[in-house]
């Protein structure tokens, strides 16, 4: 007599058809699903609540679609939701996103782990690669070139199309100098449904009871929730938006937030998308001529060359990487920028780029790296928290994103285990690549006095603080020299001490 198949267990970042492709390392191909809805999640801490309202949005229409098949639990926490949906029965689950839940799945004895899906490289590949090495830093470069030669993308033969590899260079344009905004289509934006009124409601009620605290606006949904939909906005990028992607993506323009970016990150990052499938449809565009080589190398670098380099770094590096604290940064987060409290800043790029947090829970990746990261690493302010405020306040933020983003690119915590050198600047970097500082108080040229930019200021104070551990940097010693030639470093000094983190 035929045994019924084990049930599935759905994460709700496991929402697009390939995580239910039945063979060796899926579940069976009608084995009857299980998804989790947690309120302990949202109970933690204060997440966004925009990125509250995607991700039960999107689990949500993923239940409605797959109808009877699935029992979907609305639960204190994922062991009662699983007592509910399972009873005595075993079930299989794909290799979940974060160590937390991988550690609960390897506590529960009737739950097999099958290996990951939505990631390009196989972990065991990646640590042969990685301890290949032999302590060597891992540089985000090396790993790309390996990716693309292993999957074949954007190649010609053994080279790289066009002969060079990184076309970065062709990519660092400021925006239009005589315009608020790109002339391109605006992205794609889905309509909401009954469902999206539905967890609207659910959300007021739990704020209304006290029972969750969100930080952030929840507007009309920015970003897919559905398979349907995330396919809708890649689509409409790569027709409308991917030709002009290149040339602007380090830009940064307040009235035009998104630029040529494509949005996808959160479709990508809930599973409705498969990063293969958006890298050969890039590829296919390039290839039919409808758009230009340096537009899709940078936007094939960031998904098998940034995304897939972090997930695998996320994992390598072990749970201690989170503790990294290099620069023994331990100020906390200022109450405004916790709380996105954008009308408390008077520094217009600061302004800017908070509230646009606050109402979309979304920036591109400048913004991220440039102006909030840049003003935390300059402040002091624990890398771990700060890790924590990005993961909650992003709609694509998750740890395994924000680990290695935050502890390793924006705040240098681990020393240079993924990067050459601390990314910060004074305001001469926004100044160049964005419209930000026009109309601001403060001037980009000037480091003390009453219009003293926060950015200029804070790069020399950090300088300062940390310049016996940079001296030796080979991208860090020319500008630590530079603070010899500072005759008002001492009133800089003071200056800064006296602002502390209040809201610049």
């Amino acid at each position: 007599m035929p045994t019924s198949p084990r049930a599935h267990w759905l994460f709700g970042d496991q929402l697009g058809p390939h995580f239910l492709t039945p063979g060796p390392d899926g579940p069976a191909g009608n084995a009857p699903l299980v998804m989790i809805e947690s309120r302990a999640v949202f109970r933690r801490r204060p997440f966004h609540r925009a990125k509250a309202h995607l991700l039960l949005s999107a689990m949500r229409h993923r239940a409605a679609e797959l109808g009877d098949r699935v029992t979907y639990v609305r639960a204190e926490t994922y062991r009662e939701g699983l007592r509910t949906a399972l009873g005595g029965r075993s079930a299989t689950v794909h290799h979940p996103t974060s160590r937390a839940a991988l550690g609960l799945v390897q506590s529960l004895p009737q739950v097999a782990l099958l290996p990951a899906r939505g990631f390009l490289v196989d972990q065991e590949a990646f640590r042969t690669w990685a301890d290949g090495h032999a302590g060597a830093r891992l540089r985000q470069e090396g790993f790309y070139r390996w990716v693309r030669r292993d999957h074949d993308l954007l190649m010609d033969g053994d080279q790289p199309l066009g002969g060079r590899w990184n076309l970065d260079s062709d990519n660092r344009e400021p925006p239009p100098g005589d315009r608020a905004t790109l002339p391109v289509p605006a992205p794609y934006r889905p309509r909401e449904d009954e469902i999206d009124d539905e967890v609207r409601h659910d959300l007021d009620t739990w704020e209304r009871t006290g029972e969750v605290r969100f930080v952030g606006r929840d507007g009309p949904r920015r970003f897919p929730a559905t398979r349907r939909e995330a396919l809708a906005a890649l689509r409409r990028f790569l027709a409308d938006r991917l030709p002009t992607f290149g040339p602007y993506e380090d830009a940064m323009l307040a009235a035009d937030p998104v630029l040529s970016h494509s949005l996808l990150s959160s479709s990508l990052n809930l599973g409705l998308l498969d990063p293969w499938e958006v890298l050969e449809r890039a590829e296919r565009a390039y290839r039919a001529g409808e758009a230009p080589l340096n537009s899709v190398e940078g936007f094939v670098r960031q998904i098998c060359g940034w995304r897939e380099y972090v997930w695998q770094l996320y994992w390598y590096f072990g749970e201690g990487y989170r503790r990294a604290n290099r620069l023994r940064h331990r100020a906390p987060l200022p109450e405004w920028f916790a709380a996105l409290d954008a009308d408390a800043v008077e520094a217009r790029c600061l302004h800017t780029v908070l509230a646009q947090v606050r109402d979309t829970g979304w920036t591109h990746h400048i913004p991220r790296l440039m102006v909030l990261g840049s003003y935390a690493l300059q402040r002091g302010w624990d890398p771990a928290a700060v890790t924590d405020w990005f993961h909650r306040s992003f709609v694509d933020g998750y740890d395994w994103v924000m680990l290695p983003n935050v502890v390793g690119m924006s705040q240098y915590a681990d020393g240079g285990r993924m990067t050459t050198k601390p990314y910060t600047s004074g305001g001469a970097y926004v100044n160049r690549m964005s419209d930000l500082c026009a109309g601001c108080a403060y001037r980009p040229d000037v480091r003390v006095g009453d219009r003293a930019c926060p950015y200029t200021a804070g790069y020399w104070s950090f300088l300062h603080r940390h310049r016996e551990a940079f001296a030796h940097n080979a991208r860090m010693a020319q500008p630590v020299r530079g603070l010899e030639r500072l005759r008002d470093l001492d009133a800089l000094l003071e200056q800064e001490k006296e602002r502390g983190d209040g809201a610049p």
